[in-house]
């Protein structure tokens, strides 16, 4: 494989661009983590946010590499990869992170950075530049990741109602307050596990180009992963407060015992995907367990109209941040 002639300060660049990506990752996603246990009352939001900042970066001692081998290497040809690739694809990524944050909208920093690698590699070598099996296993888990959380959250809430059934609605909140301490933590350890990763798949992918690490090499260098760990519980340290309302309390009105269900099932999700090295949406997960939970106490429950507002955003996710980033790629052959 060529390798780049990438200027130290051009790559120490990008690699901070990289680390500020994983940051808005953790800031916006950190609504994911925090939105049940803060709006059943269960924490105080300074609380939640400390301790899903914590498991976010203990996660680097549970989960595997699988996620950044796939983002690293398995999306787009490897032989496209050069600066204003990475420079497109996380611009792509940052600004649509940045609408939705904006917005309020729950939508999905994974697959914006997805789309920005799309984007950027599609103007620079059209599409056959893109990888298709990795491609594919993304696209196929944006379906099954709100399925199966939807699935696994009412599943929960069904086993939970059998369970507690002849159990007072004071007995239920009050084991349900500790238990769901246990399935946010479990939670926040899922996001972190498959999220910091994207972002040390990309480092990654530039290292490889610039002829600092060999392709052939098992696993990144630990300062990146040690840093992009960091990054993301920094970022859910400051927290996404904008979304924390639309997660909690918008989609479905959630009690401790719901909010219990909707984590694990999302959390269970989660770790199933990073355990098969897939680059899933944390936000398609916890919001597809949400919806699970609520309708498994009665279709009524649901706002179909917010949650129908969160699928258009998902839809033109890939697509609007793709553009952005086919955009970025040419202005960073202007600009570096």
């Amino acid at each position: 494989m060529h390798t780049l002639q990438i200027s130290i300060y051009v790559l120490g660049l990008l690699i901070g661009l990289a680390l500020v990506f994983d940051f808005m990752n953790g800031f916006h996603d950190a609504a994911n983590a925090i939105a049940t246990v803060v709006s059943t009352g269960v924490l105080k939001p300074q609380t939640a946010v400390a301790m899903a900042a914590v498991f976010n970066f203990i996660a680097i001692f549970v989960v595997g590499l699988g996620v950044a081998a796939t983002v690293g290497k398995g999306t787009i040809d490897p032989g496209v990869v050069d600066q204003y690739v990475i420079f497109g694809a996380l611009m792509g990524a940052i600004a649509w992170n940045l609408f939705t944050w904006y917005y309020a909208i729950p939508s999905s920093s994974s697959h914006a950075l997805i789309g920005g690698l799309v984007g950027a590699a599609v103007a620079k070598s059209g599409t056959g530049a893109l990888a298709g099996g990795g491609l594919l296993k993304t696209i196929e888990w944006i379906v099954l990741s709100p399925l199966l959380g939807f699935i696994l959250g009412s599943l929960m809430m069904l086993l939970v109602s059998w369970l507690f059934v002849r159990s007072t609605p004071r007995r239920v909140d009050k084991w349900f307050r500790r238990l769901q301490l246990f399935s946010a933590a479990s939670y926040s350890l899922g996001h972190g596990g498959n999220d910091a990763q994207k972002t040390i798949g990309i480092i990654w992918m530039l290292l490889i180009a610039a002829g600092h690490v060999s392709v052939a090499d098992k696993s990144p260098p630990i300062w990146v992963i040690v840093s992009c760990y960091t990054a993301i519980s920094a970022g859910t340290l400051f927290g996404g407060w904008r979304i924390v309302k639309t997660m909690g309390q918008k989609i479905t009105k959630l009690k401790p015992v719901g909010g219990f269900c909707a984590e694990t099932g999302g959390a269970l999700t989660l770790l199933m995907a990073s355990y098969f090295g897939v680059p899933v949406s944390t936000t398609h997960t916890i919001t597809g367990a949400i919806v699970g939970v609520g309708s498994a106490q009665k279709m009524s429950a649901v706002r179909w109209g917010v949650a129908g507002n969160i699928v258009w955003a998902w839809i033109f996710t890939i697509p609007a941040s793709a553009f952005v980033a086919a955009i970025a790629w040419w202005v960073g052959h202007q600009i570096m």
